[in-house]
C-alpha cells in the first residue's frame, strides 16, 4: 500500500494517532516545511478548544470525601507467592468486606457531586460533538484551507470527502450587536449558499451538512436567528478547490 501523503498527516499528528515511524518522519518533515508547521499549531488550538468543551473541573469537595472514604478501608498485609496460603497476585478476590468498603468509598464520591447522573446526561451531546470533530481531523484525506474575515479574525475550515463532513474553526472574530449573528454557509458549483450554522464568536465545530461536492466556505453576518440566504456582502469567503 502506498504510503500516505507526508501533508496529510497534520490531524493524525496533533491527535497522537500516528505510528512511531510515520510520527518520527513527520516530525523531520516540519523542520523543513512551514506550512504544516503552521497547520500543527492551528489544529492544537482547535483540539484544546474541543477538550475544553468537556472538560469537567471535579468539585472542592472531592479529594476530602475520597480520602475520609479511604480511611475507612482496612489494609491487608502484603501475600507473597509461594507463601503458604498465598495465592498468586493474579487470583486474588475481593472479600466481601473489601467489596463493601469500595462501594462506601464511590457513594461517598457520588455524595460529593463526583459522580451526577444529571451532569453526565447534560455532558453527553458535547462529548459527542467533540468525538465528530476528532474523527474529522483524524481522516487521512483530511487537509485544511483558511482565510481571513472582514474586519479581523480568521477562519479555518478542516475538510474530509471522506468522511463528508468538516471542522470550522473561528477565532478573533469582531464582537457583533445583540441582534446580528454569524452564519456559516457552504457554496456549490452553482455558487448557491447552503446554510452550515450560526455562530455568536469565535468557536470550534462539525459544520452542519454535506460538504461533497462543495466549492467554498462563505461567512456572513446576519439577524439574529440567521437568514434563508446570505443578506449582506460575505465577510469571508475560503474556495476549498
Amino acid at each position: 500500500m502506498a504510503e500516505p501523503d507526508i501533508h496529510t498527516l497534520t490531524g493524525p499528528y496533533v491527535l497522537d494517532a500516528l505510528p512511531a515511524d510515520e510520527r518520527i518522519r513527520f516530525e523531520a518533515h516540519l523542520t523543513e516545511c512551514a506550512f504544516c508547521t503552521t497547520e500543527v499549531a492551528e489544529l492544537r488550538e482547535a483540539a484544546v478548544k474541543l477538550a475544553g468543551q468537556v472538560a469537567n473541573p471535579p468539585p472542592p469537595a472531592l479529594k476530602a470525601s475520597v480520602l475520609a472514604a479511604i480511611d475507612h478501608m482496612r489494609q491487608l498485609p502484603p501475600l507473597v507467592a509461594g507463601e503458604s496460603g498465598a495465592e498468586p497476585p493474579a487470583r486474588r478476590r475481593f472479600s466481601r468486606r473489601s467489596v463493601l468498603a469500595l462501594a462506601a468509598a464511590a457513594l461517598a464520591v457520588a455524595a460529593s457531586g463526583g459522580i451526577a447522573i444529571d451532569q453526565y446526561r447534560d455532558r453527553t451531546d458535547a462529548v459527542q460533538a467533540t468525538d465528530r470533530m476528532t474523527s474529522v481531523l483524524a481522516q487521512p484525506d483530511a487537509r485544511t484551507v483558511h482565510g481571513p474575515v472582514s474586519g479581523g479574525g480568521q477562519a479555518t475550515v478542516v475538510v474530509s470527502p471522506r468522511a463528508d463532513a468538516a471542522v470550522v474553526v473561528l477565532r478573533d472574530l469582531p464582537k457583533l450587536p445583540a441582534d446580528r449573528t454569524w452564519q456559516l454557509w457552504m457554496i456549490d458549483p452553482g455558487k448557491t449558499a447552503h446554510s452550515v450554522g450560526l455562530a455568536a464568536g469565535d468557536l470550534t465545530q462539525v459544520l452542519n451538512g454535506s460538504v461533497n461536492g462543495m466549492v467554498a466556505f462563505g461567512l456572513t453576518v446576519e439577524p439574529s436567528g440567521g437568514s434563508p440566504r446570505p443578506s449582506t456582502p460575505a465577510a469571508a469567503m475560503i474556495s476549498m478547490t
